[in-house]
């Protein structure tokens, strides 16, 4: 069993805190996505190229920025006290975005999304045997009713594109034991050096590979986003990490479920993709499984 701090160590204010933070980083997430998808789908660009430059970004970002603005060193960014796991983690990191953006080039964001919100009950089962955060009948209900209303909305049906769904699955296998990883690691990094490592393989390795199929940008509005995917992915995996050092796993891994709202109002903006009645349905049902999760912590104050 990894060893991490009793989860009701945080007060149940930051379980809502966490909640927050998570919520707030899928919608950087979803535009991350989004402008992936534009690069790969829509522009031509190599997935090698837009996933290095999604690490390579960030990565040099926190080496200049974070000294600058005297928040830590760079040798303070090096310094971990689990660092084979942080590569490990890293590792996770850099696959579920390669598998997620060779997804993206053939199915339509709210495909994608389907498979990954498989993720929080994957983390949800293995928390407990893991963790030791084992999750409620009450919760583990509330995530299957969430689950289902996830099926209902999108009604997935991937026939036509088996490749791109083993790796959405893929994707999403590797977003699982990340999000494991990271609340392993919260206690005992710096948010900020647990960012830095989950840039660090990405970064190192995914250079050969770029460059091998490197297509310079047509003009500068390929530049911008393609460099934006730093911002956006750096941002809201500060956001992520912060949201698990404040909260169990079982508790804010549900919440993964709201992403459906961005991905289909992004959708729609973008990609003209208009959601049906039966995505309403199912997202009703996604917002009261949401809406009962955050009662039973009132009630419970975390405790099943």
């Amino acid at each position: 069993m990894l060893d991490v701090q009793p989860p009701n160590a945080n007060p149940a204010s930051d379980r809502f805190r966490a909640i927050g933070l998570m919520i707030l980083a899928l919608c950087f997430f979803s535009a991350l996505d989004t402008t992936a998808k534009v690069l790969a789908g829509h522009r031509g660009m190599p997935v090698t190229q837009i996933s290095w430059l999604r690490f390579a970004v960030q990565f040099t970002g926190l080496l200049v920025l974070v000294p600058a603005f005297g928040l830590m060193s760079v040798r303070g960014l090096f310094t971990t006290r689990k660092f084979a796991k942080q590569l490990v983690r890293s590792t996770l990191m850099a696959a579920t975005t390669v598998f997620n953006f060779l997804a993206l080039q053939d199915l339509r964001l709210d495909q994608t999304v389907t498979i990954v919100f498989l993720a929080p009950l994957v983390v949800a089962l293995l928390a407990g045997p893991l963790l030791g955060e084992w999750v409620g009948w009450r919760r583990m209900v509330a995530i299957m009713v969430g689950f289902g209303g996830i099926l209902i909305a999108v009604r997935p049906g991937f026939g036509d594109v088996p490749p791109a769904v083993i790796y959405s699955f893929a994707a999403m296998l590797a977003y699982a034991f990340f999000m494991l990883l990271t609340r392993h690691l919260a206690p005992h990094d710096p948010p900020l050096v647990t960012l830095f490592y989950s840039m660090f393989v990405g970064t190192l390795f995914g250079a050969p590979l770029a460059f091998s199929d490197w297509v310079w940008p047509a003009d500068w509005t390929t530049w911008i986003m393609m460099l934006s995917l730093g911002v956006l992915g750096g941002t809201g995996h500060f956001l992520f990490i912060l949201a698990y050092g404040l909260a169990p796993a079982s508790a804010i891994s549900p919440f993964l479920y709201s992403q459906l709202i961005t991905m289909v109002g992004l959708g729609y903006l973008v990609f003209a993709d208009v959601p049906d009645l039966w995505t309403l349905a199912g997202a009703s049902i996604i917002i009261a499984s949401g809406i009962y999760l955050i009662h039973r912590e009132r009630v419970t104050r975390g405790l099943e």
